[in-house]
């Protein structure tokens, strides 16, 4: 591990990064390839995202691999995310086993195509047994689609007199999100430039910490993770305290 990591280790680290994966097509665009190139070499940035996070002791890990609205992109950009979704959980099987990651999936993963959906539930059973880091792989996820499906389930179960209005909390809610068993983000990293969450844990996202990077998502590399770490323990987190409580509370 580099210096840059100790060092960072040394301070508050986050224990849940989310990132959204963002550039891969003007990634292509800027070097005159077709957008599927810029996919393909972003696969290699998923690779260094999950790694890199696990050799600095992250405990949690999410990427938005695919959007519920991506759906709409043309088809042969959607098969070849597809193609790499599945290619990453087959090759990567073994690797994660050996690194004690246990991976899920947030999303509606129905929507998959057999293959991709297949690999993906191959690897969730492979590595449910795993206790080191949390990998949640998004695929056709989307944060207002999940909050619609938990509403749903706690309306069918008031409806069989199962649970009362007065019932119903922020804990009940977050019980039912496909993100259930994560702890909220810490940290949100977005590459590629832009600034918004993109419909991205947008109830687990309340109180995370935002970095957005002008690299693109080809281009991430275990250096823009360390920024990105390194000016997140440069942040105070107040949760609606003033910066003189939470200094007081150590």
């Amino acid at each position: 591990m580099k210096a840059q990591s100790r060092s960072i280790r040394d301070k508050k680290f986050p224990a849940h990064i989310a990132i959204i994966l963002d550039g891969n097509g003007r990634w292509a665009t800027t070097k005159g390839l077709p957008r599927t190139a810029g996919h393909e070499h972003g696969s290699k940035s998923v690779r260094t995202a999950v790694y890199g996070c696990h050799d600095r002791g992250i405990a949690a890990l999410t990427l938005y691999a695919f959007s519920a609205a991506n759906w709409s992109r043309p088809k042969l950009e959607i098969d070849t995310l597809m193609r790499l979704c599945a290619e990453f959980a087959e090759n990567e099987l073994e690797e994660l086993v050996r690194r004690d990651i246990q991976v899920t999936v947030i999303g509606d993963i129905d929507e998959l195509p057999r293959r991709t959906r297949k690999a993906t539930e191959a690897l969730v059973e492979a590595t449910k047994s795993c206790k080191g880091m949390k990998l949640a792989l998004a695929l056709s996820y989307g944060g207002r689609q999940d909050m619609v499906s938990a509403i749903r389930q706690i309306a069918i179960r008031a409806r069989a007199g199962l649970v009362i209005p007065e019932e119903v909390t922020e804990e009940s809610i977050r019980s039912y999100l496909s993100t259930g068993n994560l702890p909220d983000p810490d940290l949100v990293i977005r590459t590629g430039g832009e600034r918004r969450l993109s419909d991205f844990l947008l109830f687990e996202c309340a109180y995370a910490e935002l970095f957005f990077s002008e690299t693109l998502w080809p281009d991430f590399s275990e250096e823009t993770l360390d920024e990105a770490i390194a000016a997140f323990t440069r942040r105070q987190r107040r949760y609606g305290k003033t910066g003189a409580q939470v200094a007081e509370a150590g």
